[in-house]
């Protein structure tokens, strides 16, 4: 097989490189006597940051190293493996509650396992569902308490695919089934749905064969110079709690990347319609549990968009007598990758605009969890205080409340790594009699945040403020410190009890904005182990701790937050709904940094003309 190239310090592992790490792993002790292990993760172990920012192009790559989290003899490992060496090095875990993300094995014999239990296979006959027309899903089960603890435990809820493809629209409500996930043993099956029907599969393909022919119809800085803004950005975790607290629905509180794992769902992108016709695609590297590497293709795609959209833009008005109309097209770089967790699908953006602002995208599309009731028309509830805990979709459909939270680590590296974080208020000040007619006025006001509590950030629509990163050591020419600002967007805010459990393991919620020291070790904002965890390795443990974050290098984490009461218009599956927030510049540049791009002209453009007259 032709090795693939290394040509940075962070390129991810190769197949020759997981091959390897697997090879030195199945010599080593641990694995060669174990009687069972699994592999529920394979990356790159980074170098230390300030190696990686001061090797160039056309130096020695450094040491590659791997991080393995893996599972032996039902035992969690965390372990370091030098390649060169061939050496291993294992960390202790035992300090830490929770287990690694799930394998697809895991979650894939999980699904089946119920059918080798003959209560539960009475159950589904009793329910009219065939046995051949069953779909079931693993659902994560959170922490809840001491009899969940010390064995790796999930829930199986069920659904029939008779009649259509769209099998999450024909729950089989009230039937949960709680599963030991090691030894697939069903220990507990819980009905309390027997008196709900199974909806209709009518009108719920969402596919288009279905549908029938009648329902078918040069950033420019000034200098040239290479500048650094971010070191590293991705979604760091993901929390999707459920309104519902019935015992068939209160545990569903998803963690979709610490539980599920967000890259290991992404799935390959469809040309021409996840992404454009000028695209270039990329394939992803993913390790199995036995720690084969497989290649999955076009998982992500890049392109360049122009939408229409204006970089910048001025017309003279004609009393000026002057004829100026200049208009700039706004171009952007676009990279796209889309994770299918079950039911849901999340689109996330990566778009990087000439003028230096950079747009962070999450789409949220894909299918509604929903539960399955007696009612069929809303007029046949008579009281009016009954809580169906969602809205009545359909017939025997309810689309259950729910929130969807997606926080961002953010390593900014403003021109260097050693930055600060400024709140910049907008207050409101009155003005002294006499001073002018105005009553009052808004000013800025900077407070440089000290330590981590300082910049714990929850946003407040009568509290305004900016919210920036600067480099205090880097001046502008009239002498701005260079910085970007985070402009959030439309955005949720968790009003959970921060008491309640899902909450406490969703913490990192609980602010909208946080800043800590960069710690190489503090990447996940839900902690190491996020399965069945109690909270207790969080990002907001961590910044308990209120280091100083003056002048340092520092992460910022950003929360998108999306509160959804299901409508309608979202069954039988959803139209895509977006938020996203920027990292803009602030004085990073000395003027307008595309102030120097060119117009277009005709023959710049395509030209579209109608194959045959209508």
């Amino acid at each position: 097989m032709r090795r693939t190239p290394l040509s940075h310090p962070l390129d991810p592992l190769t197949i020759q490189e997981v091959n390897h790490v697997r090879n030195i792993l199945s010599s080593h002790a641990l694995f060669k006597n174990a009687a069972s292990y699994a592999f529920h993760s394979m990356t790159l172990e980074e170098p230390e940051k300030s190696h990686v920012l001061n090797w160039k192009k056309g130096d020695p790559l450094l040491p590659r190293k791997a991080s393995v989290v893996a599972r032996v003899n039902d035992i969690s490992y965390v372990l370091s493996v030098e390649l060169s060496a061939e050496e291993v090095a294992v960390h202790k875990t035992d300090s830490i509650s929770g287990y690694p993300t799930m394998t697809i094995e895991d979650m894939t014999s999980a699904t089946w396992a119920p059918l080798s239990d003959a209560e539960f296979n009475r159950t589904i006959i009793e329910r009219g569902v065939d046995l051949k027309d069953l779909a079931c899903l693993p659902i994560s089960l959170g922490w809840y308490g001491k009899k969940e603890e010390n064995r790796r435990l999930i829930k199986v809820q069920c659904y029939s695919m008779k009649d259509t493809a769209n099998f999450y629209m024909r729950p089989i409500e009230g039937l949960t089934v709680l599963l030991d996930m090691d030894t697939k043993q069903v220990i507990e099956i819980t009905d309390k749905g027997k008196n709900i029907p199974i909806a209709k599969a009518a009108n719920t393909d969402y596919r288009y064969a279905a549908q029938g022919v009648q329902q078918r119809m040069k950033l420019d800085p000034d200098t040239g110079e290479m500048r650094n803004v971010m070191y590293k950005g991705f979604p760091s975790e993901l929390f999707v709690p459920y309104m519902d607290p019935t015992d068939a629905w209160y545990f569903k509180t998803y963690m979709d990347a610490g539980e599920y794992g967000f890259g290991l769902q992404a799935m390959p992108l469809d040309p021409l319609n996840d992404c454009p016709r000028n695209a270039h695609y990329m394939d992803g590297v993913f390790v199995a549990a036995d720690g084969t590497p497989y290649v999955r293709s076009g998982m992500i795609c890049v392109f360049e968009r122009y939408a229409g959209d204006i970089g910048w833009r001025h017309s003279e008005s004609p009393i000026t007598g002057m004829e100026i109309r200049e208009v700039r097209p706004k171009v952007t770089l676009v990279a796209r990758m889309a994770a299918s967790v079950a039911n849901y699908d999340y689109i996330v953006d990566w778009e990087f605009q000439t003028d230096g602002l950079i747009r962070v995208k999450v789409g949220l599309s894909g299918i509604l969890m929903v539960k399955g009731t007696q009612y069929e028309n809303m007029n046949q509830i008579k009281d009016e205080h009954e809580n169906l805990f969602g809205t009545l979709l359909s017939e025997n459909i309810i689309g259950v409340v729910h929130d969807h939270y997606i926080t961002f680590y953010l390593d900014m590296d403003v021109d260097d790594s050693d930055n600060s974080f400024v709140k910049v208020n907008i207050k409101r000040q009155e003005t002294s009699p006499g001073e002018s007619p105005r009553k009052s006025y808004l000013k800025a006001v900077r407070n440089v945040a000290k330590t981590e509590k300082d910049a714990q950030i929850k946003l407040k629509l009568y509290d305004p403020a900016e919210f920036h990163v600067i480099n205090p050591s880097k001046k502008t020419r009239v002498g701005n410190p260079v910085g970007y600002k985070v402009v959030p967007a439309g955005t949720a805010a968790s009003l959970l009890d921060p008491e309640d459990p899902p909450q406490r393991r969703g913490a990192f919620t609980n602010n909208q904005i946080w800043v800590t020291p960069y710690n190489k070790s503090e990447q996940w904002a839900g902690g190491l182990f996020v399965y069945q965890s109690k909270g207790d390795d969080t990002l907001a443990v961590w910044s308990e701790r209120d280091r100083p974050i003056e002048n340092k290098d520092i992460v910022l984490w950003y929360t998108l937050g999306f509160h959804h009461i299901p409508c309608q218009e979202d069954f039988p599956i959803m139209p895509t709904v977006s938020s996203s927030f920027d990292l803009k510049p602030v004085n990073f540049f000395e003027s307008n940094p595309i102030l120097r791009i060119p117009p277009n002209d005709e023959k710049d453009l395509p030209v579209c003309r109608a194959a045959a007259s209508a």
